[in-house]
């Protein structure tokens, strides 16, 4: 019977597929893959661009199908068996792209390719080449025989350092719970959160309520909670995730972080890099760590006199000094106080199918697509949802699954990854389709999930990278949709698509109050509208706060350096907030330690640069103008990793960015002392 991983002829079959399947299906497709490589080195004689790298970028989408699913369902699973299949996965995957990155013929055919392109070869093709050639570099292919080893070696004990990082932050909180029985400690907790409390106990077989740690009920507690002690206590257990003060020392990852740290800077030396950022921006808008560095402090600079006024009006409203576990929660109270906004009313207007429909129909005006639900697409649960999407004549360009509600054994976060990307080689073309995942509040006793607004821009943002890859024109597999990106230019589309969460037009449309049937009322809007800058210098800082760590981590890190010791200085230097000793932040900072933002969280305000100065031209056109977002999706959206990508957006915008239009929509005077 054929493994079912490998048949990649249409959708994964998640109804068949499980963790038996991984070792066998990768141990075969990558044993045929070097059968093949091995042909193809001795038969390409004078290699071109069809005869060598077209069936390379074949295998390359091949590989890329088959592990799709395994990577998808050992995150969005509570099952240990997937979990044992990735981790004696990933050593193996990681061993075949390194070796493949290190084929000093291969690179050579790679450079005789590059060598006999035209001068006017069309831009995809170049950008293939170029990028293979780059990772190439990257990887040590000049590197002596026994440095090219210890490099493989590197990368497969930091693959498997990652995958552990991360499942010691999911254990650590999904292992913790809050009992309660008392019900005036949930004063202020809305109701959908004591339901759902309610319920985990009686399953359970508890009195009382039984929270979790998973975030919709760690924003609503912080968000809503009286009980001050409550939110400390969420605090303290969000914050200590996956360390040594955290309840279990099983999954403490203080020595993953150092080991992580020294195999990125010794793997970046070998390669001639003085440091892993330098190393991690060679593929990035930005040129040095110092570049960097100096937008933060830029951005930090312009932020802090209004941050400091938030935080003085703020303590003076509660009456007290703030501490981390106060700070939303005033903020809150300051919001309903001043413009009578809650966010527990307004979700009563954002059931989620209706919000779902809404921001479809914001695709659909902007860039001319329809998007149509189809139940007859397997699934691995039964919420989740998958959706076609269709041009503006009619044709199948993609599809996606929509995996939206938290659920125990379910990585936290919000995220989007391929399943299948784009590809039209050799007359064949297959269409990209994506994984959309969020973690809100799931649907109760029948009823649609309500979304707090902060949910619906989370939700636009997410849709914006799944617009990314979906749209996509180009061709060849890894240049095309978010592939071959700049990292730091990759959140530019979702930031961007933030900014209509926040226009009436749109939550008008993607509004229905879960009774009445009521659309958001503008006057509501305009209440929210007013909230928008409350606290918006201090949530500022706090990302340049997370950016500067990064960088610095990644530039300085040695044997002697003091993980905590640098995020101390970070803080002195940027926050206002002061975070108290048992803070544990990069222990459970997923983004650097185990995602794909090392040396690159300073991405999401770099880009948020690029989002809001593009905003700008639709505000300035009209934000459904079709000229513009016709020329968005040309100069953007559809041209994947195949040009450089100031260029592209100097196309779209006819100048480079501005740091102004950021500070201008975040509230912050761009007059602020620099």
């Amino acid at each position: 019977m054929t493994n079912p991983l490998l048949d990649t002829s249409s959708l994964p079959r998640f109804a068949d597929i499980s963790p038996e399947h991984v070792l066998p299906a990768l141990n075969e497709l990558i044993a045929e893959h070097r059968r093949r490589l091995e042909e193809l080195l001795e038969t390409s004689g004078d290699p071109s661009f069809d005869s060598l790298v077209l069936p390379l970028e074949e295998m390359e989408h091949e590989l890329s199908r088959v592990w799709s699913p395994v990577s998808h369902l050992q995150s969005v699973l509570g099952s240990r068996d997937w979990r044992q299949a990735y981790n004696e996965a990933l050593p193996i995957l990681t061993e075949y792209g390194t070796e493949l990155s290190q084929n000093a013929k291969l690179q050579q055919a790679y450079a005789r390719v590059d060598g006999n392109l035209e001068t006017g070869a069309d831009e995809v093709r170049r950008s293939a080449v170029e990028r293979a050639l780059r990772e190439f570099r990257l990887a040590g292919v000049d590197l002596p025989d026994a440095e090219k080893a210890r490099f493989r070696d590197i990368m497969r004990e930091l693959a498997s350092l990652q995958a552990k990082f991360d499942h010691n932050v999911q254990d650590a909180s999904d292992s913790w719970v809050l009992g309660i029985e008392d019900e005036a400690e949930l004063d202020g907790l809305p109701g959908h959160l004591r339901d759902r409390a309610a319920a985990e106990a009686e399953e359970a077989g508890r009195k009382g309520w039984l929270l979790k740690l998973d975030f919709p009920t760690y924003d609503a507690v912080m968000k809503h909670a009286a009980n001050r002690s409550l939110r400390e206590n969420y605090y303290h257990a969000w914050s200590t995730r996956g360390s040594d003060e955290g309840a279990d020392p099983a999954w403490d990852n203080s020595d993953s972080i150092q080991r992580i740290l020294e195999l990125r800077r010794e793997a970046s030396e070998l390669v001639g890099f003085p440091s892993y950022a330098d190393y991690s921006l060679a593929t990035k808008m930005a040129s040095t760590p110092a570049e960097v560095i100096e937008f933060l402090s830029e951005l930090s600079a312009r932020s802090r006199p209004t941050a400091e006024r938030e935080l003085e009006e703020l303590s003076e409203f509660a009456g007290m000094t703030i501490e981390p576990w106060d700070l939303t929660y005033w903020l809150e109270k300051l919001k309903q106080e001043r413009y009578s906004i809650s966010n527990e009313v307004l979700r009563e207007y954002f059931p989620a199918t209706r919000t779902i429909k809404g921001l479809f129909e914001v695709a659909s005006r902007l860039y001319g697509v329809t998007l149509t639900r189809n139940d007859d697409v397997t699934t691995w649960d039964e919420e989740v949802r998958y959706f076609e999407v269709y041009d503006t004549g009619g044709a199948l360009i993609g599809g996606f699954y929509a995996d939206l509600y938290a659920r125990s054994g379910k990585r936290t976060g919000a995220w989007i990854a391929d399943c299948v990307n784009r590809k039209c080689l050799n007359g064949r073309t297959t269409l990209p389709v994506g994984y959309l995942v969020a973690n809100f509040a799931p649907p109760m006793n029948g009823r649609d999930s309500l979304l707090t607004h902060t949910d619906i821009v989370t939700l636009f943002h997410e849709f914006g990278h799944m617009l990314h890859h979906l749209l996509t024109r180009i061709d060849v597999p890894s240049v095309a949709g978010i592939n071959g990106v700049p990292w730091d230019a990759v959140e530019l589309p979702s930031q961007f698509m933030e900014n209509f969460a926040w226009n009436y037009e749109v939550l008008e449309r993607c509004s229905s109050h879960y009774e009445t049937g009521e659309p958001l009322p503008r006057e509501m809007f305009e209440r929210l509208e007013q909230s928008r800058h409350v606290g918006a210098a201090l949530a500022m800082l706090r990302q340049i706060e997370l950016g500067l760590f990064d960088i610095r981590l990644h530039t300085e890190y040695t044997a002697d350096t003091s993980v905590l010791g640098l995020l101390d200085e970070v803080r002195d230097e940027v926050s206002l907030i002061r975070h108290p000793a048992y803070n544990r932040l990069p222990h459970s900072f997923a983004h650097i330690f185990s995602g794909g933002y090392a040396a690159g969280y300073y991405s999401y305000k770099w880009a948020e640069v690029l989002a809001a100065d593009a905003f700008d031209a639709f505000e300035e056109a009209g934000v459904f103008d079709r000229a513009t977002a016709e020329r968005f999706q040309r100069e953007i959206l559809e041209i994947g990793g195949s040009r450089d990508f100031m260029q592209a957006y100097v196309a779209f915008r006819g100048r480079e960015p501005s740091i102004d239009a950021l500070l201008r929509m975040s509230g912050i005077g761009t007059d602020s002392a620099a």
